[in-house]
């Protein structure tokens, strides 16, 4: 049985979507960083420490997207210049409440789990399915980030206002 080896197209579809999800990362990530130095209220310490191991793993995953483009013989998102204008996630703007930054957070793991599904299909329609499995693993890690922060919401006892 011999391997498929992936049209250069294919390929190339497969290394885009890596570094959508490379530019991704970094923009979710900065965001974190934004919720974290400025929640505030009596879930202060709970959402500051939450926000602060969100990002970390987010942004553990903008290394490993990187280094997947550079085994499929891409180039990964390198200029800083390059990232907003790669990525489909947008970078928080303006004073947000606590809430508000909750609603965003939710809003961008929402785009990212939708995004990351059709581009593990992307991947194994390329015969790539060491891309497609870490999709499949981070969009995992967004889910959960997703179930806690709506978790917080789901009360509906203003104590994010």
């Amino acid at each position: 049985m011999t391997a498929t080896v992936p049209s250069l197209q294919l390929q190339s579809s497969v290394v885009d979507t890596l570094n959508r999800q490379q530019a991704n990362a970094l923009v979710a990530y900065l965001n974190y960083k934004k919720y974290h130095w400025l929640t505030f209220g009596p879930l202060f310490r709970d959402l500051h420490l939450l926000f602060e191991e969100q990002g970390a793993e987010v942004f553990a995953s903008v290394d490993e997207l990187a280094e997947r483009s550079l085994m499929l013989d891409g180039e990964p998102v390198a200029d800083p210049a390059q990232y907003l204008p790669t990525a489909s996630v947008k970078p928080s703007s303006g004073k947000l409440s606590v809430r508000q930054m909750i609603e965003e957070a939710i809003a961008t793991h929402e785009l990212i789990i939708s995004e990351m599904h059709q581009d593990a299909d992307v991947a194994a329609n390329a015969g790539d399915i060491g891309t497609a499995d870490l999709y499949t693993r981070l969009v995992q890690v967004h889910q959960k980030h997703r179930w806690f922060l709506k978790e917080i919401l789901k009360k509906g006892d203003n104590l994010v206002s």
